[in-house]
């Protein structure tokens, strides 16, 4: 599924933080969001990790954008959240990893893969920026 819950609530996350300057802490955050604290916690992290997120600790920590908006982009979030960049199926070039085991002989790949190439094309441009727009 190209949407889990986890790239859900990043981008969640990410629209609130782009409304505050100062650092949001994951409790309050969770809270605000009405969102496991613990499952919040490590997409922020994962956010963090890939410099999307800055993250400060102490009393006054928390987390806020490492970019503006407008260099924030979809693809980037999601891999982050996802260890991976996000695919709408299950299919690969190889048998071992086709959920019908004939990926040697699956006529539809190639359009699968247009349609991926375009998805990716799609989030890789669309930015939080633009989600904060619409």
């Amino acid at each position: 599924m190209l949407i889990t819950r986890a790239s859900e609530y990043a981008i969640l996350s990410l629209i609130v933080l782009s409304k505050t300057k100062q650092p949001m802490d994951s409790e309050t955050l969770s809270n605000e969001l009405s969102i496991s604290k613990s499952f919040l916690a490590k997409i922020l992290q994962s956010l963090a990790k890939n410099n999307i997120l800055k993250s400060f600790k102490g009393v006054n920590g928390g987390f806020t954008l490492a970019q503006k908006p407008s260099n924030i982009n979809m693809l980037n979030v999601m891999s982050s959240v996802e260890g991976k960049v996000p695919a709408v199926f299950d299919c690969t070039s190889e048998n071992k990893g086709c959920p019908s085991d004939k990926a040697n002989i699956c006529s539809i790949l190639p359009f699968l893969n247009k349609l991926q190439g375009k998805i990716d094309s799609f989030l890789a441009e669309l930015t939080l920026q633009n989600i904060l727009e619409d």
